[in-house]
């Protein structure tokens, strides 16, 4: 047995227009569904952004669609706003480490100069003690020759005399 098969688009308005049906029955009630969930289920109680209108001829279930796809997108449009003002103390710090950081790059530059120029006083200074030593070298040996000179001619001298 062949069964025709009704394409899904018009599955879903039928099932719109049901849907439809049932909400203008619970119009005619004095309490609404969303009285009876608890406070954590409720949709929060918030009214259509100022972007947006509804289309004259809208079906209201149509309109309750767009008004409850709407909400979420504003809410999650908040969470982005927050999340960039976020962002902002976030770029705040940052911005307060690099002005840290350049401050201490600047003392790091002083300290290098620093040592750069102990290095080259030592190096002075060792340099000057190798000219002193090697002076006092020569001293010592000229002053040993002297004596030795100086010996040798008493002991010639001495010799001669004798």
């Amino acid at each position: 047995m062949v069964r025709a098969v009704k394409p899904p688009i018009l599955d879903a308005l039928d099932l719109e227009r049901e849907i439809e049906r049932e909400f203008r029955k619970l119009e005619q009630h004095d309490s609404l569904p969303s009285e009876f969930a608890p406070p954590s289920v409720r949709a929060p109680d918030l009214g259509m952004p100022d972007y947006v209108e509804h289309s004259d001829g809208a079906t209201e279930i149509g309109k309750l669609s767009a008004e409850a796809v709407v909400r979420e997108y504003e809410a999650a449009a908040k969470d982005i706003e927050e999340l960039g003002a976020e962002l902002v103390g976030h770029v705040k710090r940052c911005e307060a480490m690099t002005r840290d950081a350049l401050t201490v790059i600047e003392e790091l530059k002083e300290t290098a100069g620093k040592y750069r120029e102990e290095a080259k006083r030592v190096f002075l200074h060792i340099e000057n003690c190798s000219l002193v030593t090697a002076e006092v070298r020569k001293t010592c040996v000229e002053m040993r020759d002297k004596i030795i000179a100086t010996a040798k001619a008493e002991a010639e001298s001495k010799e001669l005399t004798s």
